[in-house]
């Protein structure tokens, strides 16, 4: 496979779009439903519109490095080249955690789900076929993952739709509709509970940020990739508000059994039976859309660092017919497969940490970049590239102390782990004397 090679620019904004709802499953709503209502002592809404607002301020720092650096690395390239190069591979180190994490989060899912429908059949064998069909369509093109995930997207829309509607219709025909009330609040839940609530909705925005490892695939990135991520958050904030307004007014009263099943236990009560089911057929899918997105975007990660010389030159190769980093893709796939013995609890850990560190480190750079290294100083300048990531960073920082301590240590010990391969690659590499060389060129 040829170094000159390059990546294929074929993705529209629709494309890239599709690739961040994807990765951010609309439907983790219902599949989280539990842990966020009882998480925010069920002011819901109230916590996904703070956690909204908060969330903005990080999108907007990922909107304007993507306007400065158009170019596949997400944040290690922000990073590297607003503030310094090592600390730029930290953070491309750390978000690596958040994206391989996220594809055997994705396949765990997968497997879980299945098993639960199919019990004669083992989770192992949902998930290496889980494996082996999203390897198989990301080796083939990010153009053919990008229109499977248009379908697999548009079905967890068309519910969400389909479910806000009957549940308008049912308000409508039993006078509900009279009473409705705009933002929903249980009497004697303090306001720190609601904080509480919003660091946990916040994880349910994670993905946008995935589509700036795709830079180098999207045609006219420096316009593209800015449009949609605010495209991405707004339309999720849209479908997250719509849901919990709607299921708030309709059922206040609505109690679970378990916790983990909140969301099914939901459906049966809403619709019975037939809406359960139709609930677990979209919820499969739109983890299998995860999981392609979320190869995605590591293997490119994966491509940006090989090729700054980071990480050994065989990540930066692309298979000359499919135009796709075809080792990157291998080798994510066979660490999904850890899957196969890791908890999900663990992996949902170091996604955490990793994707939390990563939204800091963006925040911190627009500050750098536009204010520190290129001096802007109007009053526009001021408020998106000084005052909006720095809200930005201080509600990162406060979700950070809102980690369990079993997760920061994690993610400590795998920055320990980069920092000695870092070393180990730059006592083999001298031209990791400069970090970023070919990033450079590419821009």
């Amino acid at each position: 496979m040829s170094q000159n090679i390059t990546l294929k620019r074929n993705l529209s904004l629709s494309h890239v779009v599709t690739m961040g709802l994807a990765w951010m499953s609309p439907m983790i709503f219902f599949t989280s439903f539990g842990v966020l209502h009882e998480g925010s002592q069920g002011m819901l809404l109230a916590a996904y519109v703070l956690a909204f607002v908060a969330i903005l301020f990080t999108a907007a720092s990922y909107g304007q490095m993507a306007k400065a650096f158009p170019v596949s690395g997400s944040a290690y390239t922000y990073v590297s080249q607003a503030m310094n190069p090592f600390i730029g591979f930290l953070v491309g180190w750390v978000i690596l955690l958040d994206y391989l994490f996220s594809c055997i989060v994705a396949v765990l899912m997968f497997g879980i789900n299945l098993h639960a429908q199919f019990p004669s059949i083992p989770s192992a064998v949902w998930i290496v076929l889980l494996t082996l069909i999203v390897m198989t369509i990301n080796v083939i093109g990010i153009k053919t993952s990008a229109n499977v995930n248009k379908i697999f997207v548009l079905m967890q829309i068309i519910f969400i739709a389909a479910f806000c509607a009957f549940l308008v219709y049912k308000a409508m025909t039993q006078g509900v509709s009279a009473g409705f009330n705009p933002l929903h609040s249980v009497e004697g839940v303090p306001f720190s509970a609601v904080m509480a609530g919003a660091s946990l909705v916040c994880f349910s925005f994670l993905g946008f940020d995935s589509i700036t490892t795709m830079a180098e695939e999207t045609r006219k990135p420096e316009k593209t990739i800015p449009r949609a991520i605010l495209i991405i958050v707004s339309v999720a904030g849209i479908m997250y508000f719509a849901t919990a307004y709607l299921i708030q007014q309709m059922y206040p009263s609505f109690t679970f059994t378990h916790m983990d099943s909140a969301g099914f236990e939901l459906m049966q009560v809403i619709g019975g039976g037939t809406l359960a089911s139709i609930f677990t057929f979209v919820v499969i899918f739109s983890v299998l859309a995860q999981g392609m997105s979320s190869m995605t975007t590591v293997s490119r990660l994966l491509f940006v660092m090989g090729r700054s010389s980071l990480l050994p030159r065989k990540f930066s190769s692309i298979h000359p017919k499919f135009r796709t980093p075809v080792f990157n893709i291998v080798l994510v796939s066979a660490i999904s497969l850890a899957a196969l013995f890791i908890s999900l609890e663990t992996a949902i850990m170091f996604v955490s940490f990793g994707a939390l560190t990563a939204f800091l480190f963006v925040n911190l750079s627009v500050i750098c970049h536009y204010m520190i290294r290129e001096k802007k100083r109007s009053v526009q300048d001021w408020v998106l590239r000084m005052v909006f990531p720095l809200l930005g960073a201080l509600f990162i920082l406060y979700l950070i102390t809102q980690l369990e301590a079993s997760s920061l240590l994690l993610g400590t010990g795998w920055i320990v782990v980069g920092l000695v391969l870092y070393v180990n690659q730059r006592i083999r590499s001298t031209s990791a004397q400069n970090a970023l060389p070919e990033i450079e060129e590419a821009m």
